[in-house]
């Protein structure tokens, strides 16, 4: 009996163009291996998360009233219960015709109209909640909503100056190692320049400048973070100009950019996104830092480093929530980052690619 038509032919790889074998480009290679990831999967969706919670609070849409005191002060966490409060004695004063308090007090006689004067200007309040689910600060504002108002500005602080910090040292450090020459040289210096400064004199000499708030810490970090990127891209992009695949792009026409960013970037991108992720976790940290030394955001702001430094006082009364919060929130947000870019960076690696 015949075999079937075309079942002793071998098989015949899949095709782009005719006769020729289709593959894969560097980046659709690298989301498949990255989307095969569980580990990145899950950090890709809690850093999803954080970012969408970043937008809301953003919006408005949540922790809007953060600054509102919901809440008694220093109120525990839900599962804590309510905290066993002190009932206090009320003092006996002595009343009558012969009894002349200004003996015993010389205000005395005020007290009267000032409690007058007071009930025309009271005003009514809601009452105040005596537990909250991550408890209340010193003023009886809700530690839950700091945090979440606090990821708006730790992250977007973190995630913007790594980002401005990945781009210089990146750009300049691609124009050193692939031009080498003046251009190496200059950069070489200016390079020399910012590392020969202790990098805190550095940023407190650019925030004397920039003053507080967000931006002005985006740019202080961004400006002088960006050595230790440089130094590495300057040295990846040395090594992967004179090879081969970059000599064979120049001879068929490439441009010099094309060369740069569409050739050699793909490959030095693994240390490019390592380093971003060191960058965010640092320069989370770093905020922490300038925010409790009054170089940070501005005080009507909340942040997780601001909830660090308010919780220090807070300490020493055993009112610990709002340091668990700020942390737990830091933590998470952090470790799945991390995790995340080193996953990125094992779909980009060529050495992975070139094992397939």
């Amino acid at each position: 009996m015949s075999a079937p038509l075309g079942a002793l032919e071998p098989a015949v790889p899949a095709t782009g163009r005719r006769g020729s074998p289709s593959s894969q480009g560097v980046w659709t290679a690298a989301a498949r291996r990255f989307h095969a990831d569980r580990v990145g999967m899950v950090s890709l969706a809690i850093v999803g998360a954080f970012l969408l919670l970043v937008v809301l609070a953003a919006l408005g849409l949540v922790a809007a009233k953060w600054q509102a005191e919901t809440g008694l002060p220093d109120a525990p966490p839900s599962f804590m219960g309510p905290a066993v409060r002190v009932a206090q004695t009320a003092i006996t004063v002595p009343t009558g015709p012969n009894v002349d308090l200004s003996d015993v007090d010389p205000l005395a006689p005020r007290y009267a109209e000032w409690a007058e004067r007071a009930k025309q200007f009271q005003t009514l309040e809601a009452p105040r909640a005596e537990t909250l689910p991550f408890g209340a600060d010193r003023l009886g504002r809700d530690v839950l909503a700091k945090a979440v108002k606090g990821a708006e500005v730790s992250i977007l602080v973190g995630v913007s100056a790594a980002l401005l910090a990945t781009l210089i040292g990146t750009l300049l450090g691609a124009l050193g190692g692939f031009f080498g020459g003046r251009v190496g040289d200059l950069l070489e210096w200016v390079y020399n320049v910012f590392t020969s400064i202790p990098s805190i004199l550095l940023i407190f000499a650019f925030a004397a400048v920039t003053g507080r708030g967000v931006g002005s810490v985006v740019l202080i970090l961004g400006l002088t973070g960006w050595t230790g990127i440089y130094r590495l891209v300057r040295a990846e992009f040395m090594k992967h100009a004179v090879r081969e695949y970059v000599r064979s792009a120049e001879a068929i026409g490439a441009s010099t950019a094309s060369r740069m960013f569409r050739h050699i970037l793909p490959n030095v991108s693994h240390v490019v996104l390592v380093q971003l992720s060191i960058h965010v976790v640092a320069f989370i940290k770093a905020e922490v830092i300038l925010s409790y030394l009054g170089l940070g955001v501005s005080v009507d702001e909340v942040s997780w480093g601001t909830m660090l430094a308010e919780a220090q006082s807070e300490l020493i009364l055993g009112h610990w929530w709002q340091l668990a919060a700020a942390t737990l929130f830091m933590a998470v947000f952090v470790t799945a980052f991390s995790l995340m870019t080193d996953s990125l960076r094992d779909a980009l690696d060529p050495k992975l690619r070139g094992a397939e």
